[in-house]
C-alpha cells in the first residue's frame, strides 16, 4: 500500500493555489452514478504460498424521474489469484483456466516479487482492486460513447484515455492517500470551509492519462478532522478561459448531490446517494 503523501502540483487556473466560493444555485445535475466493489479472501495456501479467490464488480445506476434504476448490464468478474512463480502453474492452469491470475508477473526489467507471503498477499489484494477500476472504466467508457450525459464516477478518470478526455466524466474521490499540495497551499486545501472548493490544478500520476482538478468540501468541518466532508473532483482537461466556470458548474453539481444523506455509510460526509444506491446493489448481487 502507498503510504500518505503529499505532493506539489501545476496550477491551470491560477498563479496560487486559493479557496473560491462556489457561488449560485445547486441543481442536480448529474444523469448516472458509476461505483465498483471488491472482496477477496485468501482460500488456501501452496507451502507459504496464498491463493486469493477475488471478485470485482461494477454498476451504472441512471436517474431517470428522481429514481435510480441499472442502466445495462452490470460487469462482474472472479478470479483466483496465485503467485505462479512458486507454484505448479500447469496443474493450476488445467483446474482454473481463464479463472487464474498470476501475482508475480515480471516487471520489465525482469525482476519478479520475492517470495514473502505477506508481499504476495498484498500482490493479489491490489490486483484485485486493479480488476475493479478496469470494470468501472469499461462502463465509464460504454456510457460515455452511448448515452454522453454527465455521470458521477467513484474515484479517479485518469486511467482511461477515453474517459479522461470525456466531457461527460466527472471522477469523485473520497480517499485522500496523496494530497496534491504542498506548503501554504495544503494549509488552504485543509481549511476549506464548506462550499468553497481550490483553485484547479493539473494532475498526471505515472501511467495516467492527464486531468484537471481541485478540491471541494461538501460539509462543515468545525470540530472534525481536517479531510470530513471533502473531495477531490477529476475532469478532462480544457482551455484555461473555460475552467473557472466549469469547475464553478460542477462543484454545484456536487453540493446539490449531498442530499439525500448516504448514511448509514461511514463515509456519508463524502459519498453522494447516488453512489451508495451502487454499492448497495453491488453488495446484493455479488455476495
Amino acid at each position: 500500500m502507498e503510504l500518505p503523501h503529499v505532493i506539489d502540483a501545476e496550477g491551470a487556473e491560477d498563479a496560487t493555489l486559493r479557496a473560491r466560493p462556489v457561488l449560485g444555485a445547486q441543481v442536480a445535475a448529474f444523469r448516472a452514478f458509476l461505483d465498483g466493489t471488491q472482496r477477496s479472501q485468501v482460500i488456501g495456501w501452496i507451502g507459504a504460498f496464498p491463493l486469493v479467490y477475488g471478485t470485482s464488480g461494477a454498476v451504472v445506476r441512471a436517474r431517470t424521474d428522481r429514481r435510480l434504476t441499472t442502466w445495462d448490464a452490470p460487469l462482474v468478474q472472479h478470479r483466483v489469484y496465485a503467485p505462479l512463480a512458486y507454484v505448479p502453474r500447469d496443474e493450476l492452469e488445467r483446474a482454473l483456466g481463464p479463472m487464474l491470475e498470476d501475482t508475480t508477473r515480471p516487471a520489465p526489467d525482469g525482476s519478479i516479487p520475492a517470495p514473502h507471503p505477506t508481499l504476495l498477499l498484498e500482490r493479489a489484494t491490489l490486483a484485485v482492486s486493479r480488476d475493479r477500476e478496469r470494470l468501472e472504466l469499461t462502463l465509464a467508457e460504454r456510457w460515455c460513447a452511448e448515452r454522453g450525459e454527465p455521470i458521477m464516477i467513484d474515484g479517479g478518470i485518469g486511467s482511461n484515455e477515453a474517459v479522461a478526455q470525456s466531457s461527460c466524466a466527472v471522477g469523485v474521490v473520497k480517499s485522500h492517500r496523496t494530497l496534491y499540495a504542498e506548503g501554504d497551499a495544503l494549509t488552504i486545501v485543509l481549511a476549506l470551509r464548506k462550499g468553497e472548493r481550490s483553485s484547479v490544478i493539473r494532475i498526471a500520476p505515472r501511467g495516467r492519462s492527464e486531468v484537471l482538478s481541485w478540491y471541494l468540501r461538501l460539509r462543515d468541518a468545525e470540530g472534525r478532522d481536517a479531510l470530513w466532508g471533502l473531495v477531490r473532483v477529476e475532469m478532462r482537461v480544457l482551455p484555461r478561459e473555460a475552467i473557472s466556470e466549469r469547475a464553478d458548474e460542477l462543484s454545484r453539481w456536487l453540493l446539490a448531490e449531498s442530499m439525500p444523506l448516504a448514511a448509514p455509510d461511514p463515509r456519508w460526509d463524502r459519498m453522494a446517494y447516488g453512489i451508495r444506491s451502487a454499492e448497495d446493489f453491488l453488495r446484493a448481487t455479488t455476495s
